[in-house]
C-alpha cells in the first residue's frame, strides 16, 4: 500500500483486522497525508497545528455502521470533538476599499481533534489493543508494475497494489493502460492551496471559529487554530485562494508576508500586528476538481491494482476518503483473507 493518509489507514486498518499482510509506506516522515499538521511552540506550550484539512464532518445516521461509528469511537476516547456549527462569513475589498460586514453562516457540525486530526490517522494505525499497521516512513515509490505474476512496487512482488492518493500521483506511478482503465490522468484538475500559519502572545482578533472568506483576491478560509483543538492557543491558520496559491507553489515562504497582512484588515479592520512566528506549507493536489461519483474506488480486476481516496465519492471531504479506504479493504480482505 502506498499513502498513508486517511484513506490508506482506513484500508490498511480493515486489511490488517482480517488478518491480511500489509506493508503501507509513505513519503512523509510522518503518516497523515492532508491530514497532516506541525507541533510548533505557542503561549501555551507545544501544539500540532493543523496544516491540512480545517475539520471534518459526519454525514451517516449514527446507526452503528460507518464514518459515523467511527467518530463515535474517537469522541468516546476524547480524541476528536465537535468545533462549531456556525462560521462567520467575511468579505473581501470592495472596489471602493471598504470591506462588507461580518455574518455568519450555520450547517453541519464541525469536528476537531485535541491533538490535531493527524492523531485520527495515527489511532487507524495503531489503535490501543488491536495489531498495529506495519509503516514505513520517508519512502519514496518509483513506479507500480503490472506484470504476468502479478502487481509490484519497485520491483517488489505483492498480492495487490493500494494506491491511496490523489489520481495525478497515481497516474504516474502505474502503467498508462492501467491508468486509462482505473479513469485516472495525469491532468485530472486539483486546487492547489498554501496554507499559512501564525502565532502572536495573545489573542487579538475577536471570537470566532472559523470563517468563509468571500471576494478575496489572497483568502479563503481562516481558522483559528486554538478554538478548534480547543486549548485557546493564539494560533490563527489561513488557507489561501487557489491563484496566488498556484502563483507562489514554488516559493510558499513569499506567500507569508502578504496573506498575514491581510487578517488584521479582515477581521478588525485595522492593520495585523507582528506574529511571533510564522510558516507556509505547500498542498499542490489539495483538492480535486471532479470526483469519480459512481463507485467508492478503483479496481484494475486484470493487475489487482487500485486507488482510494477522497476523490471516489460525490463530494471531497474526510469522510468521504475514509469511506473510500474502508471500502476498498473490506472488498480485498474479501479476496485475500485466509
Amino acid at each position: 500500500m502506498v499513502g498513508a493518509g486517511v484513506a490508506g489507514a482506513a484500508c490498511a486498518r480493515v486489511l490488517v483486522d482480517a488478518g491480511v499482510p500489509v506493508q503501507l509506506v509513505d513519503r512523509g516522515r510522518r503518516p497523515g497525508g492532508r491530514m497532516s499538521g506541525r507541533r510548533v511552540e505557542t503561549s501555551e506550550g507545544v501544539r500540532v497545528v493543523d496544516l491540512g484539512a480545517s475539520y471534518f464532518t459526519v454525514s451517516g445516521d449514527g446507526s452503528g455502521e460507518g464514518f459515523a461509528a467511527q467518530v463515535a469511537d474517537w469522541e468516546a476516547r476524547g480524541l476528536a470533538h465537535r468545533w462549531t456549527d456556525t462560521f462567520a462569513v467575511l468579505g473581501g475589498r470592495a472596489a471602493d476599499g471598504t470591506r462588507p460586514g461580518r455574518r455568519t453562516s450555520s450547517g453541519p457540525w464541525r469536528w476537531g481533534a485535541p491533538a490535531g486530526l493527524r492523531s485520527l490517522v495515527d489511532d487507524l494505525l495503531t489503535p490501543p489493543g488491536r495489531v498495529p499497521v506495519p509503516l514505513r516512513t520517508s519512502t519514496d515509490v518509483e513506479a507500480v508494475g503490472a506484470g504476468p505474476q502479478g502487481p509490484s512496487v519497485d520491483g517488489r512482488r505483492a498480492a495487490a497494489v493500494v494506491l491511496a492518493m490523489p489520481d495525478p500521483q497515481a497516474a504516474d506511478l502505474v502503467p498508462r493502460t492501467v491508468a486509462t482503465r482505473l479513469d485516472l490522468s495525469p491532468r485530472w484538475k486539483h486546487r492547489p492551496c498554501i496554507a499559512v500559519c501564525a502565532a502572536w502572545p495573545q489573542r487579538w482578533w475577536p471570537d470566532f471559529h472559523g470563517a468563509f472568506v468571500n471576494d478575496d483576491d489572497l483568502l479563503v478560509f481562516l481558522a483559528d487554530d486554538g478554538a478548534r483543538r480547543g486549548d485557546g492557543a493564539p494560533v490563527l491558520v489561513a488557507h489561501a485562494a487557489p491563484e496566488f496559491s498556484a502563483e507562489h507553489l514554488d516559493d510558499p515562504d513569499a506567500a507569508v508576508a502578504p496573506v498575514v497582512a491581510e487578517l488584521g484588515p479582515l477581521l478588525t479592520g485595522g492593520p495585523t500586528p507582528a506574529p511571533s512566528w510564522s510558516r507556509a506549507h505547500r498542498w499542490s493536489l489539495a483538492q480535486p476538481l471532479e470526483q469519480h461519483e459512481d463507485a467508492p474506488f478503483g479496481l484494475d480486476e486484470r493487475t489487482r491494482i487500485a486507488v482510494c481516496g477522497d476523490a471516489w465519492g460525490r463530494t471531497s471531504k474526510v469522510e468521504t476518503a475514509w469511506a473510500s479506504g474502508t471500502a476498498l479493504g473490506r472488498e480485498l480482505s474479501g479476496r485475500l483473507a485466509g
